[in-house]
């Protein structure tokens, strides 16, 4: 293997270590440290970058070991059918097969390479949102746990309001109610009044016309 593809396996080697970091069931905290690391370092970014110029590169042997795999694929058709009949040549079926396992190869490991980089990139982005996710709901929650204490502090206070106006709308109604009483009993004893004053006079005036008879 030579060392182009040497490398390329030594970075496929390592987004496969890295993809089972990511997608190890590690603790909430540290895989927010770990992910707010990898997300804001500035040495990670450097790297992230080198890898994407890397990954350029990988794209292209891709190219190459393809157009090479077509190429040894249509030899070996091509060979087949000049042979015919002719007794086969060991050596040289046994190079076009080595030369074609080695173009399958070669396609296999750049292809895989850069698509692991893909589900790799991928799959970074989806868990960091959704640590940034998690964190939102735990600020909105407890957000809404405070405002249900002040509400229900507020709901308190209401109540306590609500209960003294209804007590001073009780006081109200009774002493409306006591005024109406002294009303009815002012006028019962006014009427009453007048009733002992018109009898009063009707006796004194009777008494009186009999004395001047």
């Amino acid at each position: 293997m030579t060392i182009h593809y040497t490398l390329t396996f030594m970075l496929l080697a390592a987004e496969m270590v890295t993809f089972c970091v990511l997608v190890a069931p590690l603790p909430y905290t540290l895989k927010k440290r770990l992910f707010s690391f990898l997300s804001e370092s500035k040495a990670v970014a450097k790297v992230a970058y080198g890898l994407k110029i890397s990954f350029i590169f990988v794209g292209i042997l891709f190219v190459d070991a393809l157009q090479r795999m077509f190429r040894v694929t249509a030899e070996a058709d091509m060979a087949k059918q000049t042979k015919g009949g002719v007794a086969h040549d060991i050596r040289a079926d046994t190079s076009i097969a080595a030369r074609k396992f080695y173009a399958q190869r070669n396609m296999y490991l750049t292809g895989f390479c850069l698509f692991l980089s893909l589900v790799l990139t991928r799959t970074f982005y989806i868990i960091l949102d959704l640590i940034h996710t998690q964190e939102e709901y735990a600020k909105l929650k407890k957000a809404t746990a405070s405002t249900s204490r002040n509400n229900g502090a507020q709901s308190e206070d209401q109540a306590k309001e609500i209960a003294s106006l209804k007590k001073q709308l009780e006081d109200a109604k009774s002493k409306v109610r006591d005024y109406d009483i002294l009303k009815k009993q002012a006028a019962q004893n006014s009427k009453e009044y007048d009733r002992l004053a018109t009898e009063l006079n009707e006796l004194t005036g009777n008494k009186s016309n009999k004395r001047v008879d």
